[in-house]
Formats: structure tokens, sequence, C-alpha cells
């Protein structure tokens, strides 16, 4: 069951400049991953370090003047060169190497986008320790999981925030240090100051070579149940990271780039850190709230050329309205692409009329450590979908018994390992890891089909699937139908037990401004979705809400729905934006 597909031919006055990758179908037959190794700078044996990779080889060209990083708060502008980066980023090293830190040692972050949170990551990398990014939204529940279950001795955070570690400290038996970047005197017993140990730091660090396979970074994600997991990726993981920013993000030599994630998530990592800066770009980092007034001043002040945000913050643009737009000179965006969450066809047609440039939506996980599936510069858009894997990776749809399925036939998403930015461990939990893992597939828990032409569509989850009155349907498709309608900027689907039907449909929704929840308007939506997707797929019970409960990177998080709906535990909430 699918809605009529919509088409965006891509032709040659759409580009700007000719794309990283011409032809799809050219890469894929004739790409491997052992001639894109040739694109990074080995150490003797086969030895590598990601943040050397990303920055510091760049001092060998005329990179090294070349601004790495503009940051920019609601008060405050700084920028750094490649050089600067390198030079604060060792500084960091050395300041951990007093410390004591050893290789494949736990540091976290628990830091706001501030410059020394990248400084940080990258000199953390570079003494071959761990670095693990916390969401500074986080409360001491989050905090105490995640550096409990780390381990970690070293914190890096700043003087509001530590505050929220005190109040689990005593919970907290490895952590000694609790750097502090805004002070420059220690409070308390353990503190460290940044500014006065970086002061005496020095610029020349050896940076530690690693094996491929050593740990570079750890995140942590949570499940439908339990706590959160500790992801390990590898130094390796670098090599898909900048392979993908080069030709999903068609990165190239003078581009002005801007992702809007968080290192807190994995994109903000793998594509606010390692897999940009390998490929060379002037990176933009904004640290101030969502505004679209602001986010539009920054693509025109810096002349930014790609753009890399979540479904979430484009159906906030477009909840604004074209005409804050319009007062901004858009015109340096050349590419833009989202992921976080499946992108409905609504918010691709609408950047094509306010930026002239259509979002390309990709799809990949925490696991995962880098972009598998895409849709890209050179191929046609079919709206909805999520693209073609990348070259390289060998994805399927696959049935319960890891059988092939054939054309439009729905099953579940699975990806044939290795690949290089895959995850290599959970923390501490080598049967969870296993659980990923059957007849020689990674097993993503998405439920999705692939059409004739190859390209893969999202269905849902493989637990929120609904059957109703003896049909499967997937919430996001009947998502994807409500948010057609004007008067609906959002919308969470789930099932509802059903005595008759085993389940009904029920949507939460979020309305745009100047529309006020009624029943009328209920049953407008109702028939609306009739009309745009099924007969049986519409809601059969619809609730207005002011906000749906979202993960950082903007997925709605339909377990929640359906446990309060249904007076059940929430479970795990630390990694959600909106509760």
């Amino acid at each position: 069951m699918t809605m009529k597909v919509e088409v965006i031919k891509k032709t040659k006055k759409m580009f700007k400049i000719e794309p990283n990758m011409k032809n799809y179908e050219k890469m894929v037959k004739k790409f491997s991953w052992k001639d894109a190794k040739k694109e990074l700078e080995w150490f003797k044996g086969g030895k590598i370090n990601a943040a050397y990779n990303a920055v510091d080889r760049h001092l060998k060209t005329w990179r090294k003047n070349k601004v790495a990083l503009y940051w920019e708060s609601d008060d405050d502008k700084k920028e750094f060169s490649f050089m600067e980066l390198a030079n604060e980023s060792n500084k960091f090293a050395n300041v951990l190497k007093g410390l004591g830190v050893k290789k494949a040692e736990h540091v976290f972050l628990f830091l706001p986008r501030v410059p020394e949170l990248y400084i940080s990551f990258l000199g953390i990398l570079k003494t071959g320790a761990v670095a693990g990014t916390m969401f500074s939204a986080f409360g001491p529940s989050g905090i105490k999981d995640r550096l409990g279950d780390s381990e970690a001795r070293i914190v890096v955070t700043n003087s509001e925030l530590k505050n929220r570690i005190y109040k689990v400290k005593r919970q907290l038996p490895d952590l000694e240090h609790i750097i502090v970047i805004d002070e420059d005197k220690p409070k308390k017993k353990g503190e460290i100051s940044y500014q006065k140990e970086m002061g005496k730091a020095s610029e020349n660090f050896k940076i530690r070579k690693m094996d491929p396979e050593d740990y570079a970074f750890m995140l942590y994600t949570s499940g439908t149940t339990g706590k959160p997991k500790g992801v390990m990726h590898a130094h390796l993981a670098i090599l898909q990271e900048h392979i993908t920013a080069k030709l999903v993000l068609d990165i190239h030599e003078k581009d002005v780039y801007w992702c809007t994630a968080d290192p807190g998530w994995v994109t903000g990592v793998a594509y606010g850190i390692l897999g940009s800066w390998s490929n060379g770009a002037s990176t933009v980092v904004y640290s101030g709230r969502f505004n679209p007034d602001k986010w539009y001043s920054i693509i025109e002040k810096y002349h930014v050329s790609v753009w890399y945000s979540a479904p979430t913050a484009v159906r906030m643009l477009m909840a604004a309205g074209a005409d804050i737009a319009k007062k901004y000179d858009l015109s340096s965006l050349r590419h833009m692409a989202s992921v976080g969450e499946p992108l409905n066809p609504e918010p691709i047609r609408w950047s094509m009329k306010v930026f002239g440039v259509p979002f390309h939506d990709n799809w990949w996980q925490t696991e995962a450590g880098g972009i598998m599936i895409a849709n890209y510069p050179c191929m046609d858009i079919r709206l909805g979908s999520m693209g073609k894997p990348v070259p390289g990776i060998k994805a399927a749809i696959i049935d319960e018994k890891g059988k092939k399925l054939g054309p439009n036939k729905e099953g579940r998403l699975a990806i044939k390992p290795p690949w290089p930015s895959m995850m290599r461990a959970i923390w501490k939990n080598k049967k969870k890891y296993n659980s990923y893992f059957e007849k020689g597939w990674y097993i993503s828990g998405d439920r999705a089909y692939v059409d004739e032409d190859g390209y893969f569509w999202f269905v849902a989850r493989d637990d929120d699937v609904i059957k109703t009155s003896g049909e499967r349907v997937g919430p996001f498709e009947v998502e994807s139908a409500l948010v057609e309608h004007p008067a609906v900027i959002e919308a969470g689907v789930i099932g509802k037990p059903d005595k008759i039907r085993g389940e009904i449909i029920k949507a939460f929704v979020k309305l745009a401004k100047g529309y006020k929840p009624s029943a009328k308007l209920a049953d407008e939506l109702k028939i609306f979705v009739k009309k745009h997707l099924a007969g049986h797929a519409y809601p059969r019970e619809i609730e207005f809400v002011k906000s749906l409960p979202k993960t950082r990177s903007g997925k709605i998080v339909r377990r929640i729905l359906k446990a309060r709906e249904l007076g059940q535990p929430i479970g795990d909430t630390s990694t959600l934006q909106e509760a």
C-alpha cells in the first residue's frame, strides 16, 4: 500500500557545480572500500587516527589557514582555522596526558555546542582515549546512567552544567575529575580549570597511531525498553563518514557546510566533526535555540552551500511561513539533506518552492555510524523514499527466516555486515550486540520495502506496525497523509487495541497556526486521509496535542504515545527532546 509516487527529475540546470558522484549505477559497480581507503591518510603498519584525518592532515596543504569552524552564539562569534583547531586539540590532548589518560579510557563531554566541545572531542581521540558525548539538556538521571555505565573517569563541562553532575556524583565512584571550561580556579576537589591548563599546555603532541578497530567514540541510545545502551565506534568509522560526506552530502572544496545536529547525537559527530572536516569543509556551528530568522540569517551571512538538518526543523520552518525566508538571500544553498526520521513529501515540495533546491532524505542509525541509504544529487528523487544504498553497502528487505523478498514486499530492512562505520560493540553487553545480527544480516528494526527500481521505502519500526481488520498499516504512511493537510504540522500515529478490529488507528495531531481543535476538523482529517491513503487506513480517533514526544534527532517516539494512551510505564526518556 503506497501513496502515488511523485518524482523530482534531476536536470543539469539544477546543478550549480557538478556532483562528486556523477552516476550512481556506475559508482556502485566500480566502488570498493579498499580503493576508498586511499582518500584517507594512514600511518605505517595500517594505523590511523580519526582526529588526525579530520583536521591535522590538512596542515600539509593550503587548507591549514582555511577557516574550519565558524562558531556563533546569540551574543558571540569566533573563527578557527584548521591549524588553530589542530593546535588547540593538541593542547587538550596534553592536558589529558597530564591527568594520566590511557588508551581506551572513556572521557565524556557534557557541553552545549561551544568551540571547547569540538576541540576536546578531537583531543580525546588524539590520545587514543574514547570520546563520549552527552546532550547538554540531560538531567541528573540521564547523566548518571551514562557516566556510571561507561565508568568515565573524566568529564568536561561548564560552570552551569556541572551542578547537575554533582547531584549524582556520589553514585559515580569512577568519576575523578570534572574539567570546567569557563572557570579560572577550581571550586571543589577534583575540579580542573580548562582555561588554566590549556594556558600551560604545549601545542605539540605526538598523536597516537591507532588500530582501525580501536574504539574512537561512543554514544548512548535508547531502545523501547531498558536503560540506554553504549554504542561503540572505531577509528575506521571515519572512512565511511568521509566517503558519504563526499558522495551523499556532496561536500566540495569551496563549500561552507552547516550540520544543525548536536554532537550528542551521532550525526553531530559523524557529519559535524569527522566526515565533514575530513573533506576539508568550512563548517558552521550555531549554538542558540531554533529561530527561523536566525537560521536564515546564518545561511545568508556565511553563504552556506550545503545544509544537513532534520525533518522536524524543516517542518518548523514550514510552519513559520515562506515570507520569512523571502527576507534573506539564500541563493548560496546548492545541496540540502535531511536525516533523523523519514521525510514526508510535503517538506520536499516546500523546499523546492522556497529555496529552489529539494531536501534529500537519507537513512542510517546510531549503530550504523554513517549514512547507509540515501538520495543523491545525481539521482531523481522519489518523494517519500529514503533512496538507494550507499556504494559499498548491501541492503535488502528480508523475511523472518532471513530470505530476501522481492519488489514491493514489506519486510525487515537489513544490511549485510561488516561496513567501516558499523558499531563494534555495545559497551559491557555482548548479548545485546549479538541480538542485532541474524542469519548473516544486521537487523535494523525498521520495516520497509524496495520498489522495482531499487528505491527503499520506510514503513515503520518493527514494533510500530498497526494491524487493523487484518490489514497491516505503517504509521508513517498515515502520518505522511495527515501532514499533507494544511492544518497539520506534525502527527504521531499508533495502533490502539480494539475488540472488533484488533487495533484501530489513533492519531495525535499538532496543528498549524490559525487552526483550532474541533470535532469538525477531526472529521475533516479522517476523510482527508481516507481520500489520500486508503479507506481502511485512516485514524478512527484523533487527539489534538500541543507537542509530540521526540528524540533529539527529531524522531517521533510512538512507544510513548502508546504507553500514555494505554496507561503503561513510559520507560527511559533521557534521550528525548520533548517528552
